[in-house]
Order: C-alpha cells, then sequence, then structure tokens
C-alpha cells in the first residue's frame, strides 16, 4: 500500500482521510499542512511565496514505511510503522542530526493523536498539534503579553489579541529552530514541560512552518524572508515624538509645537489623539476645533515637524458613513441576532471589515481625501485588535470567515488598509503606529506599541520584556507610552521619577515616544453647548517640574547623538529581519547565564542597556556577557565580560554599556 508520493517538489502522504504535505519554504526551512477529507488549501495568511530555488532532497522507503525530505540544514522524517503508533508521525532534525521537534506518540493503547482534528458539525474542526516536550527548552516570542515571564517553557499562551496583548505566533527555540503556527484562528499554546499542544478553536488545515539555523539572527533572516520585513524606518521616526490625551484643537497643538522649537529641542512627530472627529467613523477633523488642517500640517512641517493623526476602526451609528458601510457590508457583522454594538463608549459602535478589501479600499479613500491629502504621512491606528467591550470571539463574523477562525488576522489587514493605500500614492517608507499585530504585520510598516499600560514600575518591567519578545517574534519596530498611560499624575514625586526612569529607557526603544492620560482632565465644551470627550493633564516634558525636564532634556539629546546608529539598526531590521530590541542571547548564544536576563538587553549589537526598574532605586546588578569587554557609558571604566558587577544608577543616569569599545561618542554623555 503507498501512503507516500512526490508531488512538484512536495512529499505527500495520505491515510485515513487525512493529507499531509510537506515542502521546501525559504532556505533551511519547511511548511508542513494537513487536511482532513479536502485538499490542500494555499492560505496566504502571513506566508509569502517561496522565494528558495532550492530543491528538497526526498526520499521514500517503501518497505519501511517511512519517508523523508531535506532542505539543507532541516530534515523531516515521517514514519508509519504500525497501527500503535501515530499516522505519519514528524520528526524535524537539523543538519547535525539532531532531534528539533518531534510529534508525540499514539501512546500505545492511549490511542493519542499528534494531529487532532475534531469536528465541528456542519463545518470544520477544531484542531490539537501536539509535540512532545524537552525539559531543557527554552522558548521566546510570541509577540506582546502583559507579564514578566522570559522563557516561556511551561506557560500557557492565549492565541487572541487583547488592548495590550498581541498574539504573533512565532517562537524562537534554544534548540536552534523557528517555528511559525500559520494559522489566525482563536486558539492558545502550552508550552508545558512533557508536550507542546498548539490548538485552533475553528480552522480548515493544519498549516506552521519551521526552520533551522545555526544563531538566533539566521532564524530571525529566514523567518524575515518568509513573512517579510519592515520598510526602511523614514528619517522622523529616529527621532522624539510627542503625544498626550489629547490636543483637541489646531491653536493648541500648534501652540505645543512652537514651544519645542522656541525651547530648541529635538522632535520629530507631534499627535494628534482621538476623537478630533465629528463622529467616530466620519475620518475627519471636527471643523469647530480645527478649521484648517492644510495650514496646521503646512506650518507643521516648516518647523521640520512631522503630523501623526489618529484613527479608529469604530464606525458610530450616527457617523456619515455608517448607513453606507452598513449597506455594502462593509461592518463586522454578528453571527446571530442584531448586529450589536461592539464597543458601548463614547457612543456605541460598530468596527469596520478590515478583512472586506473593498471596505478598506472605502476607509482609505476618506481618508486619504481628509487626512492624507493634507500633507498628514502617518497615521495612528489604534483599537487594531479590535478592543470589543467583550471579547466573545465566536460572536463575531468577518468577509474573510468567522471571528474564530480568522479573527487574528484583523490587525495585519488594518494595516495593509492604510500602507497599501499610501503605497499607491508613491509614498516610500511607510510606518504607521498600530496597537496590534499578527505576524505578517511588519511589511506593513507597523510599529506596535504596547497598549494602554498602566504607570507603575510593574507595568514598567512588563513591557521590557514584551519588547523583547516582540522583536523575537518579528516585530521589530515596538515602543510603549512612556511613563504609561493610565493613572499619572504630574504633580505626585514618585510618578515623575518613574517618568524619568521611563523616559530614559525611551531613549534606546526602537521608537521614543511620550504619550499618556496625565491627570486631571479639562472638560471640553462645544459650541452649541454639547460635550466632546475631555483633554488629559500636560504632557510635555516641561511639565513635570525642573529635574524631569533637565534629565528629559538630556536624553532627548542623547537620541538624537544616537540618530546614526539607530538608522543602521534600522537598516538591518529591513534587510536581515533583526529585532533593534535584543536580548543577551541574540549576540551571545554560547554564554548559559543570559539566557534567563529579562532586565537588560541590547540596543542592536554594541549598545548593552540595563533600565532602573524599582522605586527608589539608585544602583543596580548588571550582567556583562563573556566573550566581549565592555566600557561603562557613564564612566568610561572597562570591564571583561563574563561578570556580575554593581553599578550607580543616580536618578539622570541609566546604566549603559558598550561593547569592545564601540560608540566611544557616548561616553560621558549618559
Amino acid at each position: 500500500m503507498d501512503f507516500y508520493s512526490i508531488e512538484d517538489g512536495k512529499l505527500i502522504f495520505e491515510n485515513n482521510g487525512e493529507t499531509l504535505q510537506i515542502e521546501a519554504w525559504g532556505e533551511n526551512s519547511l511548511r508542513v499542512r494537513s487536511r482532513m477529507m479536502g485538499e490542500i488549501l494555499d492560505t496566504d495568511f502571513s506566508l509569502l511565496p517561496s522565494s528558495s530555488n532550492t530543491k528538497a532532497k526526498i526520499e521514500i522507503n517503501k518497505e519501511t514505511q517511512t519517508a523523508t525530505i531535506k532542505n539543507g540544514k532541516i530534515t523531516a522524517s515521517i514514519v508509519n510503522q504500525s497501527r500503535w503508533e501515530t499516522s505519519g508521525r514528524i520528526s524535524f532534525f537539523n543538519e547535525k542530526g539532531e532531534l528539533l521537534l518531534k510529534e508525540i506518540s499514539s501512546g500505545g493503547a492511549l490511542k493519542l493523536q499528534a494531529r487532532a482534528f475534531k469536528p465541528i458539525i456542519g463545518g470544520d474542526y477544531k484542531l490539537t498539534a501536539s509535540f512532545e516536550g524537552d525539559a531543557k527548552e527554552k522558548i521566546y516570542g510570541m509577540g506582546q503579553y502583559q507579564q514578566e515571564i522570559f522563557d516561556l517553557k511551561g506557560s500557557t499562551i492565549e492565541l487572541a489579541h487583547r488592548n495590550s496583548q498581541a498574539s504573533v505566533p512565532f517562537l524562537f527555540s534554544s534548540k536552534g529552530y523557528g517555528f511559525l503556527w500559520h494559522n489566525p484562528a482563536i486558539g492558545r499554546v502550552n508550552f508545558a514541560k512533557n508536550r507542546t499542544e498548539w490548538f485552533a478553536e475553528s480552522t480548515k488545515q493544519l498549516d506552521y512552518w519551521i526552520t533551522a539555523g545555526d544563531s538566533p539572527a539566521e532564524i530571525e533572516k529566514a523567518y524575515g524572508k518568509a513573512v517579510g520585513t519592515v520598510p526602511m524606518m523614514p528619517e522622523y521616526g529616529l527621532g522624539f515624538w510627542q503625544c498626550k490625551l489629547r490636543y483637541y484643537n489646531q491653536e493648541q497643538l500648534l501652540n505645543i509645537a512652537r514651544e519645542y522649537k522656541k525651547r530648541k529641542l529635538p522632535i520629530d512627530v507631534i499627535v494628534i489623539d482621538f476623537f478630533h472627529w465629528p463622529k467616530q467613523g466620519d475620518f475627519r477633523f471636527e471643523e469647530e476645533f480645527f478649521p484648517d488642517p492644510k495650514a496646521m500640517v503646512e506650518e507643521l512641517k516648516e518647523l521640520g515637524i512631522e503630523l501623526m493623526v489618529s484613527v479608529w476602526p469604530q464606525i458610530d451609528r450616527h457617523s456619515e458613513n455608517y448607513e453606507e458601510m452598513q449597506q455594502k457590508g462593509y461592518l463586522i457583522k454578528a453571527e446571530k441576532g442584531a448586529n450589536v454594538a461592539m464597543m458601548n463608549w463614547f457612543p456605541a459602535s460598530i468596527f469596520f471589515d478590515a478583512t472586506n478589501p473593498k471596505a478598506r479600499n472605502y476607509v482609505w479613500s476618506k481618508c486619504k481625501k481628509n487626512y492624507y491629502d493634507y500633507g498628514i504621512k502617518i497615521f495612528w491606528l489604534d483599537e487594531a485588535e479590535p478592543e470589543y467591550d467583550v471579547y466573545d470571539f465566536d460572536n463575531y463574523r468577518y468577509s474573510l470567515g468567522p471571528n474564530v477562525q480568522i479573527g487574528n488576522i484583523y490587525p495585519q489587514h488594518y494595516s495593509k488598509t492604510f500602507y497599501e493605500g499610501m503605497q499607491a500614492e508613491g509614498q516610500e517608507n511607510i510606518v504607521n503606529l498600530v496597537r496590534c499585530a499578527w505576524s505578517g504585520s511588519q511589511r506593513y510598516g507597523a510599529l506596535v506599541w504596547s497598549g494602554d499600560v498602566h504607570s507603575s514600575y510593574e507595568d514598567f518591567r512588563k513591557q521590557i520584556v514584551a519588547g523583547l519578545h516582540m522583536g523575537i517574534a518579528g516585530i521589530p519596530w515596538w515602543t510603549t507610552d512612556i511613563g504609561g498611560f493610565v493613572g499619572g499624575n504630574p504633580d505626585d514625586p514618585k510618578f515623575r521619577e518613574l517618568l524619568i526612569r521611563w523616559f530614559q529607557w525611551g531613549a534606546f526603544c526602537p521608537v521614543m515616544r511620550l504619550h499618556g492620560d496625565r491627570a486631571s482632565s479639562t472638560e471640553v465644551i462645544k459650541k452649541d453647548g454639547s460635550k466632546a470627550l475631555s483633554t488629559g493633564g500636560n504632557n510635555e516634558v516641561w511639565s513635570f517640574g525642573d529635574e524631569v525636564y533637565d534629565i528629559s532634556v538630556k536624553y532627548m539629546s542623547l537620541r538624537e547623538t544616537l540618530r546614526d546608529y539607530t538608522r543602521e539598526l534600522m537598516k538591518e531590521a529591513h534587510e536581515n529581519g533583526a529585532p533593534i530590541m535584543r536580548p543577551l542571547f541574540f549576540e551571545f548564544q554560547n554564554d548559559e547565564i543570559v539566557w534567563d536576563i529579562k532586565d537588560e538587553y541590547l540596543y542592536g549589537a554594541d549598545i548593552l542597556v540595563a533600565p532602573i526598574i524599582y522605586e527608589g532605586a539608585t544602583s543596580r546588578k548588571v550582567y556583562l556577557p563573556k566573550g566581549s569587554d565592555w566600557t561603562d557609558a557613564h564612566t568610561g571604566k572597562l570591564y571583561n565580560g563574563g561578570q556580575t558587577i554593581e553599578v550607580d544608577a543616580p536618578i539622570d543616569i541609566i546604566p549603559v554599556f558598550l561593547r569592545d569599545g564601540k560608540q566611544e561618542y557616548l561616553i560621558g554623555k549618559i
């Protein structure tokens, strides 16, 4: 009986209604797909067409009922030996023959299934893909989760988006492989000691991509080629961005921009936040508060400042565009009953369907006319998860399918809406700030920020870990609201201390952006007496007292000093998919100690950053990876790698070390 066949360079295994297909997909990489009772589907959720000219070497042994497929440094074997074994059990090996990953066995009388398709009556399948666990393995990536867990081994991860949570299902393993769960379904993954289980609530087929390499950089590069990399960051992405909740009128915004220039402070971008519109979904400025957007943009450009404008995907039922969008099917629908409001806040609204190409074109056409044509070249794509009032993922349906089956792709398509529109206008080096991402978002110019996090040291620590995981997950453009979004009082000495420490760290983030909803808010009343959304407290660098101001200016200037270096990091991210914030193991994989260090990192290859992340701290321990010498950028003192040292960090200092004497121009400026 022939279980195996070769078709167009693909290894095919068929048994009991299942079709399993393995093929080369880029250098040193394989794509695995399996479907029950149907032909393999050519989905392109994030994977690009394979660009590799390498043909895999396939061997089939009918006598032993085994087969192998080899592509460069990775080999997959399939075994189908007995009724007590998993049907077509897959194992993956590196070029040394070492086991990387292996599906679970049937467990004999346990009758387990490595690829378990559970039918949804009348529809598709619930799917669980199970692999043997390795207690010594360390796992990183998977996107942004609000936790301080660095090594994800032993964790359960929800495969779903929420405000401040971005599920990007690519992992890097300490065993030397990268793995992409190429499935946008709502689900979860368990990285247990005894087993790794990927689960999808609803899907049509199993689909994943795996690559092997000799270094983290090689694996990230392969992943970048597979799903795409970020564009080249434009020059205005390298400096300081000013934002608050919210500049509610044109003159207020311009006065802030003028003040920055009057003080001769470096600033590249200033931001108009949400509710500058008449109604959600109008996609235009409120004329009462922004009477001449074109003149506003022109003055900012004369000052050397780019304007970024917030766009929300919600459509108010009273919006001028609601009836047309509803009639044409451009809105997300409830699975049953009336099309319910999906976010009941200021006021109730429904999200537009970013998975519908016609809806994307419609939204972009409005934004082009009312923003882009005024000269606005950066958009803030908020609410990109999207943020439902209740995360009942099984209650919504998109053009592309039920939310429970494809919902995680929404933020990628939201970024795509604007990227493709701007690209069609001839714009290059596109960057848009967005609150969520999925695999492939990076190629659409997505600069992800970490959402509405709180102004606390606990949340500060979580952001550092989140940024490192996002970089490993292939999202190198990442940032936070400096100082946190919720709970910051400009007059509180404790908040001022936190803001300083966060601001210092912000100088060594991919993008340096000050934002937050500061106390106390101010009521905004329209001419007709109705209320507009209030505006938060002041959030400019001069808003927090002289000490904060002096230190902030110091680190804004430092960011300018770093501009050439940062530009090179952006080039690496564009060309090779390399993260800008890098875990220490990215450059020092042979140092066993660094695999567990979560509170210091590398800004590029040559700058080690160790933020102060506890209240009142004026010193901290810093581990210096072995294999390099390290210079304290504050004192100029040289240290050998492979040791832990205690360093002073008074309120105006963030510990920073320079690798092998590089970037010496920073000494004494930190």
